[in-house]
């Protein structure tokens, strides 16, 4: 072989080695993503759907990811080009007390604090409306959130808890799950259950039945095989989904509502959002303060 030839079989094996280590950088420097400990999530058992019950955070990095942000993940560059999603953080929630029944309808009586729950549903627009009257006054609300609208907007589950407010489930579609059988009424509260989980990172806490203001025997049932271990009624309801004027709602609850109690509200009427400036000044004037139910059970 000359000279000429080895030099040139020489440098070409030197062209192909620096390709290959190229390669083998550009795939370390891509920042492939790392898997979460999950420790660092709110895993609650019998979360149900099959087809989510694997962590998609665990995907064969090494080590654990940097925390994930507390609003919207950013979707993150992996080796092949693809972008995928950081698992969102799950709100952290304080203990209740020892003596929380299984059924809540109301708080301590002699507590100041009272409990202002909204159906999550309706014009996003609306919702943010409230969430920001609330947020200017300092106030928290619980937002029961039904699966269907979480679907359509998507958006509005880390709105909610980023203004420092609780996200429960209120089923998927919210139909009499009173009349279902076992089998619907548990899908109809793991679908829900499946949205929070894939959105906030936690089922959440607490369970509300559509179309019911207490649950039965069999849908606290299967809200528990989901992962619920409460269900939150209410011992307020000044019916604001039949739209009576701001006036007339404020008069409903203010005359109602007193230290422990839920109201129950609705995210899509217009009146319910006039009127809560005067309810949250009115609730102010009588020393009570609203928290989220969690607080109220705290």
């Amino acid at each position: 072989m000359t000279a000429d030839r080895r030099t040139v079989l020489r440098t070409a094996a030197k062209l192909a080695a620096l390709t290959a280590a190229g390669g083998f950088l550009a795939a370390c420097e891509s920042g492939a993503p790392r898997r979460t400990d999950p420790g660092g999530l709110a895993v609650h058992p019998g979360t149900v759907d099959p087809q989510h019950t694997t962590d998609p955070a665990w995907n064969g990095g090494e080590g654990p990811a940097s925390p994930a942000p507390s609003g919207p993940a950013e979707p993150q560059p992996t080796a092949t080009g693809a972008a995928t999603t950081a698992p969102p953080t799950p709100p952290v929630l304080p203990p209740l007390a020892p003596s929380t029944p299984v059924e809540v309808a109301y708080g301590p009586r002699t507590g100041k604090n009272v409990a202002l729950t909204f159906h999550g549903a309706g014009d996003p627009k609306m919702a943010t409306a409230l969430l920001e009257i609330a947020e200017q006054r300092g106030a928290k609300l619980t937002v029961m959130a039904v699966g269907s609208w979480l679907d359509q907007q998507p958006q509005m589950a880390r709105r909610v808890l980023d203004g420092g407010h609780e996200l429960g489930n209120h089923t998927q579609n919210h139909l009499n799950i009173s009349a279902m059988t076992p089998d619907q009424a548990r899908a109809e509260i793991a679908q829900c259950a499946d949205r929070l989980q894939r959105l906030t990172g936690s089922i959440g806490r607490w369970f509300r039945p559509s179309a019911a203001q207490y649950a039965t025997p069999m849908v606290r049932e299967q809200a528990k095989a989901v992962g619920y271990e409460h269900v939150l009624s209410f011992d307020v309801d000044p019916h604001d989904y039949a739209d009576p004027t701001a006036a007339e709602l404020q008069r409903r609850i203010l005359g109602s509502v007193r230290g422990g109690s839920v109201v129950a509200l609705h995210m899509g009427h217009q009146c319910t959002v006039d009127a809560l400036p005067a309810v949250l000044d009115g609730l102010a004037k009588a020393g009570l303060t609203p928290v989220t139910a969690s607080q109220l059970c705290a």
